[in-house]
């Protein structure tokens, strides 16, 4: 049943061609780590988040270059037929609309007082007096709060006059996520989400597993290994990419064989046996194996990035080169956990902090002195974690499930307040 019919103006005509009808394309886009930083933040401070949609946001947007569409069916000239309409605004279907539409929004933003992150360009701060607001954009979906009412009501009232939008009240749903806002802190699941993976997939009776995989499992090229649909396959692949944005203790291979397959099947019969698992935020460590690849012996970095209590960014990765040694390998795993956590510390303070390396760094030399000197300078702190205690473990290892200790409401996954989604890292 059709609830709402929505209309909307499309370019239409010639493929642009860039240097004549666009010059730039390039919009900022939050990154899912941004997202969780932010709800952590606004959690650990007891605000409460508001969400916002503005209508036809792209048709908001100013274009520079001159760009000329046919007359849409309706609007025609009966005096000028043969003539074209010079757009002034921007339509859907642009390449430059998301960039035009993001500057609009920024002007506006910087012109009512709010300083823009130095690293993450579309977080906003506004200070007024002793109160805070923070914004956060997503394209055209804009959440934000503050600690105070009054400034969160003012700022609401603002964006309407300014701009066609609608109020979507307290923040519930956002890119795929499900939140839930209380006294206590922030839960942020993927439940629907996975229920929909199961049916898509078939995987909806499957019978449950408790870990998603099994301690004994070494997944290697397996060239003799009878071949599986690459379709089906890269679908489960692509499902559970976007699963890990709330549940990082998923893990999979990537190449299509009958063991690969069964891993990942494994994987969708943990779901099943954990489907409300996610993040717990209330009000940096990292491991590394040595040569655990048995294709390339290459070894996988693991690191996990904490705000206070809650998990808000994680990587399990495998390094771009061949490290001799365990310590080689540590290092590797230590530079990118600094650089992440140098990454996530401006967005919080609104600092005026440089972009720094990221994990793309080649040589281990760099790799070594990049920690060293932000060590030295005061920005991070690096302290030996005993394996007992080791966060970061799960990236780099499987796990045995450990009964003992844990709550069994959380094991069958039929309570959502607690660090879920990590059940390994509770024992």
């Amino acid at each position: 049943m059709v609830v709402r019919n929505k209309a909307r103006f499309v370019a239409q005509g010639f493929c642009q061609k860039k240097g004549i009808d666009y010059e730039e394309t390039f919009a900022p886009i939050a990154r899912l780590e941004a997202i969780r930083i932010l709800l952590a933040f606004v959690a650990s401070k007891g605000f409460k988040l508001q969400q916002t949609d503005v209508k036809s946001a792209f048709l908001n947007g100013f274009i520079e270059e001159e760009v000329y569409v046919r007359q849409p069916p309706g609007f025609e000239s009966a005096r000028f037929l043969d003539r074209v309409y010079k757009l002034r605004k921007a339509l859907y279907g642009l390449k430059q609309a998301p960039r035009a539409w993001y500057a609009r929004l920024k002007s506006f933003l910087l012109k009512s007082g709010f300083v823009m992150g130095s690293v993450d360009k579309t977080l906003f701060l506004l200070s007024c007096g002793g109160d805070t607001l923070i914004v956060q954009i997503y394209v055209d979906d804009i959440i934000f709060g503050g600690s105070s009412h009054a400034l969160v009501s003012s700022f609401a009232e603002q964006m309407s006059r300014e701009f066609e939008m609608s109020l979507m009240g307290e923040l519930q749903f956002f890119l795929g996520l499900q939140i839930k806002q209380g006294l206590e802190g922030t839960f942020v699941h993927q439940a629907k989400y996975t229920r929909d993976i199961l049916k898509k997939f078939n995987m909806g009776d499957s019978k449950p597993m408790t870990t998603p995989i099994s301690t004994n499992t070494a997944l290697d090229a397996d060239e003799d290994g009878e071949a599986v649909d690459q379709k089906e396959f890269r679908g489960m692949i692509g499902s559970l990419l976007y699963l890990t944005a709330t549940r990082p203790d998923i893990r999979f291979a990537a190449s299509p064989r009958t063991s690969h397959r069964q891993a990942v099947k494994h994987i969708f019969r943990y779901l099943k046996f954990t489907p409300k698992l996610g993040l717990w935020h209330s009000s940096g460590f990292s491991d590394a194996d040595h040569a655990g690849c048995r294709i390339d012996r290459k070894s996988t970095s693991g690191t996990c990035q904490l705000l206070e209590t809650s998990l808000v960014s994680w990587s399990s990765r495998k390094q771009t080169s061949v490290a001799l040694f365990t310590t080689e390998a540590e290092y590797i795993a230590a530079a990118s956990c600094c650089s992440q956590l140098l990454w996530i510390k401006p967005p919080l303070v609104i600092s005026a902090l440089k972009p720094l390396l990221h994990s793309r760094t080649k040589h281990i030399d760099v790799r070594f002195h990049f920690p060293r000197d932000h060590y030295e300078k005061g920005d991070i702190d690096l302290i030996h974690v005993v394996s007992a205690n080791q966060l970061a473990d799960i990236f780099t290892k499987p796990l045995e499930l450990q009964v003992e200790g844990i709550d069994n409401a959380l094991i069958k996954g039929e309570i959502e307040s607690q660090w879920t989604g990590l059940i390994a890292l509770l024992v």
